[in-house]
């Protein structure tokens, strides 16, 4: 064992405080200076964590308590992020699960836990916000234990310790009735209940469970040394995940510390390392001492369930907002990525301009989007599709374990959506305060542009989650559009006089001088079928009317779409065209008679 090292990981549902949590042991830890400003949630430091308010990618940070190191993971609480969390589990001995003291166990709570009990890791359960005026901790520490049940803990594993804990406030206590004032029962918990890392014989070992990169030392390789110890300029041996084994140089050795990587000389088995010098590392691989190549199991992650195709930008606006315009460019930025992402598949396809591309869901992808298009790149992308599977000839679809959390009086229409969508309810328990939680299974498919028209139907109130819950038979047909597409017939600019025109038809998605092109959709209509409309006409003067008659014209607020939004939105026949600067959804065909054309053809193979 190393006994002055500990090594966990932060698990937990999307906003159950991993994070905050995570400050506040780093504040008490000593690792700021007194006066030293400190943003909040100082872990989420990729600027769409800082955005959206979650964590995205798993990131390691350290603090020293009673001259024993903690070296912490914090993960992300998304489903769509599940990668994240299997590579940083593959690096720790235990875990802090956290649950809200209000909400209890979570779909994401369940998946976390699973994994964590697969690998035989220790839990220490920590019951966060407390403080809350609806706090119930006692009926969720029931909860988790049942959850425990359902997952088959060991007795060891059911044994767990539990702390009681305010993240924002930044104080923990042992019981309900315990007053706390800092947060040293939690790392008095982990020091008692969590194992020094197990540590094996022999010569240096070490698997890539992560990477990262900075601009002077290039890329390093983020692991726990399995055996062994290692130092700067050390040769070692690089296995590939094709057996193939490489020589490789040492340059720089890292750990850990605070939010800062600290150089050190050397380092032994049990602790987190960073290395520098390892040329074009991927994760998973394994590295070992240079004489004796002896490889680590490949890191095992969850296959993806949904799919998209990334295409080229071919639109008539194509190239005036982007930098990486090219399907030579696109291409290395998409195999790029599954370097580090790890969940993630690409595919090519049969054309040269396009790519198939797949993960946990519309989250995961959507990210990927926005920080290509924040990096300069232009493409399109298709409707999200569910990866089937055919197993002893029958069409097996994904499943999805639904959670709601909605007012009671919306629960009508809100089930009536589901119905449609094929989902099973398989629970539902009222809070007693107005909200009831209900939970279905339902095909991932039908999951599909659900969430904007939630919202919808409470009013802003309803909160969703959902899980990957396993394979079932094919459901039959789901129709999730119930409105066709409003299409700008020609080029132009969109006049508040065309508007004006169209704007009963619908529903518009631009505004006064927004750049159109033939076929680009402008709007969701009132009716099944697709409506050409023309947006840039302009209103012809004559002696009748005054240069002024138009100023008191007011339009309804359009409905401006965000990235996510246009994903959900998008028929099978349509793209979301995404620029640096621009979202915009379109027709695959933009010219009116080939739709017809790809139409018939479709009517004719569907019979």
């Amino acid at each position: 064992m190393a006994p002055n090292i500990r090594n966990i990981a932060i698990i937990a549902h999307v906003d159950h405080g991993k994070t905050t949590l995570v400050d506040g042991m780093l504040r008490q830890s000593g690792i700021f200076h007194e006066n030293e400003a400190v943003a909040e949630r100082v872990m989420d430091s990729n600027p769409l964590e800082k955005e959206r308010g979650i964590t995205i990618l798993a990131k390691n940070t350290a603090v020293t308590y009673k001259n024993t190191k903690i070296n912490i993971l914090d993960t992300p609480g998304h489903a769509d992020f599940g990668g994240e969390v299997e590579r940083a589990l593959s690096m720790v001995d235990g875990v802090l699960l956290i649950v809200d003291a209000f909400e209890g166990p979570m779909p994401q709570t369940k998946f976390v836990l699973r994994k964590a009990l697969e690998l035989n890791l220790k839990p220490v359960v920590v019951v966060n916000k407390i403080d809350r005026p609806d706090a119930r901790p006692h009926e969720v520490i029931d909860q988790v234990f049942d959850l425990f049940v359902e997952l088959g803990a060991s007795e060891e594993q059911l044994d767990f310790p539990i702390v009681y804990t305010s993240a924002r406030s930044g104080t923990a206590q042992g019981e309900m009735e315990d007053t706390g004032e800092n947060l040293e029962p939690l790392f008095e918990t982990i020091i008692d209940h969590v194992s020094p890392p197990q540590v094996a014989e022999g010569p240096f070992q070490m698997r890539v469970a992560n990477l990262d990169h900075d601009n002077y030392l290039g890329k390093y390789a983020i692991g726990k040394i399995n055996r062994g110890s290692v130092k700067s300029g050390d040769s070692v041996s690089l296995i590939r995940h094709d057996g193939k084994v490489e020589r490789q140089k040492i340059a720089k050795l890292f750990v850990y510390q605070g939010l800062k990587k600290t150089e050190v000389p050397s380092a032994t088995a049990g602790e987190i390392i960073a290395l520098s010098g390892i040329d074009d590392v991927n994760i998973g691989e394994t590295i070992t001492e240079a004489d004796h190549p002896d490889a680590l199991p490949v890191i095992t992650v969850d296959e993806p369930t949904l799919s998209m195709t990334f295409s080229v930008n071919n639109s008539p606006l194509a190239g005036q907002d982007g930098t990486h315009i090219t399907s030579r460019r696109l291409r290395e930025r998409l195999y790029r990525e599954i370097i580090s992402n790890v969940s993630l598949r690409v595919e090519d396809t049969e054309s040269t301009d396009a790519w198939q591309v797949s993960g946990r869901g519309e989250l995961h992808l959507s990210i990927l989007i926005e920080n290509m298009r924040r990096e300069g790149y232009e493409l399109q992308v298709s409707k999200p599709q569910v990866i089937y599977k055919k197993i002893d000839g029958k069409l097996l679809e994904p499943i999805e374990h639904l959670m709601l959390d909605i007012p009671e009086e919306f629960m009508g229409p809100v089930m009536e959506n589901l119905g449609r969508r094929k989902a099973e309810m398989t629970n539902m328990v009222s809070s007693g305060t107005g909200n009831v939680r209900l939970e279905f299974k339902i095909p991932a498919r039908g999951l599909i542009g659900f969430r904007s028209e939630l919202l919808t139907q409470t009013r802003g109130n309803g909160i969703m989650n959902h899980i990957f819950d396993g394979y079932q038979p094919y459901k039959g047909d789901i129709s999730t559009r119930y409105s066709g597409s409003l299409i700008a017939w020609e080029d132009g600019e969109a006049t508040t006089y065309g508007l004006l025109a169209v704007e009963d038809r619908g529903t518009l998605f631009i505004v006064p001088g927004t750049t159109v092109y033939e076929g680009m959709v402008v709007g969701v209509g009132n009716r099944e079928q697709d409506v050409e409309i023309n947006v840039c006409k302009k209103k012809h003067l004559t002696n009748m009317r005054s240069s002024t008659a138009d100023e008191t014209t007011k339009l309804k607020e359009p409905r401006l779409l965000s990235l996510e939004e246009a994903i959900e939105f998008i028929s099978d026949d349509e793209l979301v065209e995404i620029t640096p600067k621009n979202v915009r959804i379109r027709k695959k065909y933009l010219k009116r008679n080939e739709r017809a054309k790809a139409q018939k053809e479709a009517n004719i193979l569907k019979f």
